[in-house]
């Protein structure tokens, strides 16, 4: 940081009950920063309360009478100061749990008493220099998510406005759904906590509102624009635009989860239900149908209403109400038509200034216009020049999106590329004869566009495009890509295959955060063993790997071990887990498999050809014995694969038998399964009316493969 160019000097807040303390700090820095004094934790509290924001650090000492340091790490928590004040620690202790507390609750850093100046002020210019890059680089994120949002929606308004035009109706339609449907939200959010709906969610859900109709790009135009009465055939193929548009979405497997499409999905589907349960296509009711789709319902119905249609003229914005309120235009939530009944006034001119301010989209508008009106006509300089304007903003939305897009034309034999794909793989925008250009090959490998072209063989009219994962070394690094592919056809009978469009997407981290994900999901947190799902999948795969091979199951559980955990507590408790799973570890071979299965219950599963009595015996022990002050023993039961292909379920099942006849012959021991064990339970089950808990066995009943530790 260059502090000779800083126009305003920073504030820095230095809080300690010693004067002296603070007296030395200020000296060390008063030349430079402008400080202020609190001479306790609630004195610091009442400042920052008031003048938070223009401090750029605090110096804190943790111990002082009334408030300490960690009463006022814990209140700028609460007020998220924290996130965007710097607080470097001072103090004198030394305890690493006082250390560890104040990381915890948002110290930035620590300084030790006594103090070294340069230390000082070396640490906080540091800390004042990293914060302050930290929120220009936020400023810079902000203003990028703004820029692609508003792209985003401008190529919605594109498609959504096309839909339109086809449909006959106003351009303004869209804007005035997106302006009732965010009104409402928020009208919503402030009634009732019925719904919860964040910044975010209201905007992406009024974006979303724009793609209620997409579905009717597929119905007939003389349907669409017919100005009498429809049949009842022409209304059910009218009522199938609902399920076409879902559809249409759901397609997008690329976005599938994208929040965007999954509200669109909503609203495409089911902004025609009612809340009586009788509109289509599924008949839901009530708050079956999701909130987003009963809004955009209200908001649609209102907006046909006031507006002029090839069937009917346009009521006035009173008479729209009153058809709503009054039943005859279907049914809606009763929270939502109270909204519109008490905010009617402010909800006419949120449509009137959202309606004046938007006024410069009608570009878009037009441009979709021009593209619907240029089939079979010259195209007007303005058409032209608009075109221009739009490939620029694609281009531009290319390249934010960093992915490899392009054209194949397969009568020129030529490739088109996207600037920023283009200068991915280090080629120019036009290629002749790609599948021969040595920088590609080099990055594509010499067989990829034959793959390409088998998989271009196999689309067909009635579908058109194709996906697939390679490894591609493009730049020198090879990483998996995804390639999303559609062919355009022609007129000819049979057609043949014009041109091909698609993108390479880069999916390696994706790949790698999926596979990390998998990994996590199959492990135990706590020990680091394989969990119940992960133990399942280990050994159904060793099973149908090896089928000759035999395995035995050995499932056992800490005797006492709640006993333990109340007398020591629960940090007590998981330090005696992970010992297990260390001896485990240490006294199994490479290819067994261990496993915790729940609270105290582990498995342990291994391939044997050999007496399995040893074997036990080793394992049982070596995982007895004390830790800390707890005496530890388990109990365990063991079961052998009597068949080949034995599945897995069924091994652990009498594992678990065993297991259970184990415990109730003393603890401290292990049992081989036998048959005979499962008539005991029974038996015993039916007299005790629950459960599967055995009766005591004496020593003369117990088979002689029980072990006991002595």
């Amino acid at each position: 940081m260059d502090t000779s160019r800083r126009t305003q000097r920073e504030k820095i807040l230095i809080v300690d009950d010693s004067e002296m303390n603070r007296s030395i700090l200020a000296d060390m820095l008063g030349e430079e920063f402008d400080v202020r004094e609190a001479e306790d934790g609630e004195a610091a509290i009442g400042i920052l309360a008031e003048e938070g924001s223009s401090f750029s650090l605090v110096l804190l000492d943790i111990v002082m009478p009334r408030k300490n340091g960690f009463d006022v790490l814990r209140e700028m928590n609460r007020t998220r100061l924290i996130d965007d004040l710097p607080v470097i620690m001072v103090s004198s202790e030394t305890a690493s749990d006082q250390i560890e507390q104040a990381y915890e609750l948002g110290a930035t850093d620590f300084i030790m008493r006594p103090f070294d100046a340069s230390i000082v002020h070396r640490r906080v210019l540091n800390t004042i220099l990293l914060y302050a890059k930290q929120k220009k680089l936020l400023g810079i994120i902000e203003e990028q998510l703004d820029e692609k949002e508003q792209y985003s929606a401008m190529m919605v308004d594109i498609l959504s406005h096309i839909v339109e035009f086809r449909n006959g109706e106003s351009g303004l339609h869209i804007l005035h759904v997106r302006t009732i449907t965010d009104f409402l939200l928020r009208k919503l959010l402030k009634k009732t906590d019925k719904y919860a709906f964040s910044e975010a969610d209201i905007s992406i859900i009024s974006m979303a509102s724009a793609l209620h109709d997409i579905g009717k790009i597929a119905i007939d135009d003389k349907i669409l624009n017919k100005p009498g009465k429809l049949t009842d055939e022409e209304f059910a193929i009218m009522k199938s635009h609902s399920m076409i548009g879902a559809k249409m979405l759901e397609g997008l497997t690329a976005h599938k989860n994208d929040p965007l499409v999954k509200r669109a999905y909503e609203i495409c589907r089911w902004h025609h239900e009612r809340f009586d349960g009788r509109g289509y296509p599924d008949g839901r009711k009530g708050d079956e149908i999701p909130i987003s789709a009963q809004i955009v319902a209200l908001a649609d119905v209102y907006d046909a209403l006031t507006s002029q249609r090839v069937y009917k003229p346009a009521y006035t914005p009173e008479e729209a109400k009153e058809m709503i309120l009054g039943g005859k235009c279907g049914a809606f939530n009763p929270l939502l038509l109270e909204i519109l009944s008490e905010e009617f006034s402010s909800l006419k001119e949120a449509i009137k200034d959202e309606t004046g301010r938007n006024a410069g989209k009608r570009d878009i508008r037009n441009f979709a216009d021009a593209m619907l009106h240029a089939r079979g006509t010259s195209a007007s300089d303005r058409t032209l020049k608009l075109l221009d304007y739009e490939r620029m903003k694609f281009n531009f939305y290319a390249e934010l999106t960093e992915e490899i897009q392009f054209e194949y034309v397969f009568a020129e034999d030529l490739l088109k590329l996207s600037p920023w794909g283009a200068k991915k793989l280090g080629v120019t925008e036009e290629l002749v004869d790609p599948a021969h250009n040595e920088a590609l090959c080099a990055q594509f490998g010499a067989r990829w566009f034959e793959e390409l072209g088998e998989l271009l063989a196999q689309t067909t009219v009635e579908n058109p495009e194709i996906r697939h994962e390679f490894p591609l070394a493009i730049g020198g690094e090879e990483r998996w890509y995804d390639l999303i592919i559609r062919t355009i056809r022609s007129d000819d009978i049979p057609p043949k295959i014009d041109s091909a469009i698609g993108k390479l997407v880069d999916v390696h981290d994706v790949h790698t955060t999926l596979m990390q994900l998998k990994e996590s999901s199959i492990r135990d947190p706590l020990t680091g063993l394989l969990n119940r799902t992960g133990v399942a999948e280990e050994i159904a795969e060793k099973l149908k790997g090896f089928p000759e091979k035999q395995y035995a199951f050995a499932v056992f559980d800490i005797d006492e071990f709640k006993s333990a955990n109340d007398v020591y507590g629960h940090l007590f408790g998981d330090k005696v887990l992970c010992e297990v799973a260390e001896r485990l570890m240490h006294n199994t071979r490479a290819g067994d498999v261990c496993a915790r299965i729940g609270g105290d219950e582990f498995l342990v599963v291994f391939e044997y050809n050999v007496d399995l009595h040893p074997i036990i015996a080793r394992i049982f022990k070596s995982v007895c014995g004390k830790v800390g002050p707890f005496d530890m023993t388990v109990s365990m039961g063991v079961a052998e694969m009597t068949e080949k292909n034995e599945p897995y379920n069924e091994i652990f099942q009498k594992a678990d038998i065993a297991l259970y006849v184990s415990k109730n012959s003393g603890r401290a021991t292990y049992r081989f399964y036998d048959a005979s064990m499962v008539g005991k339970i029974a038996a015993n089950a039916a007299d005790a009316g629950h459960g599967r808990i055995l009766a005591d066995e004496s020593g003369a009943d117990a088979p002689q493969d029980q072990e006991k530790l002595s």
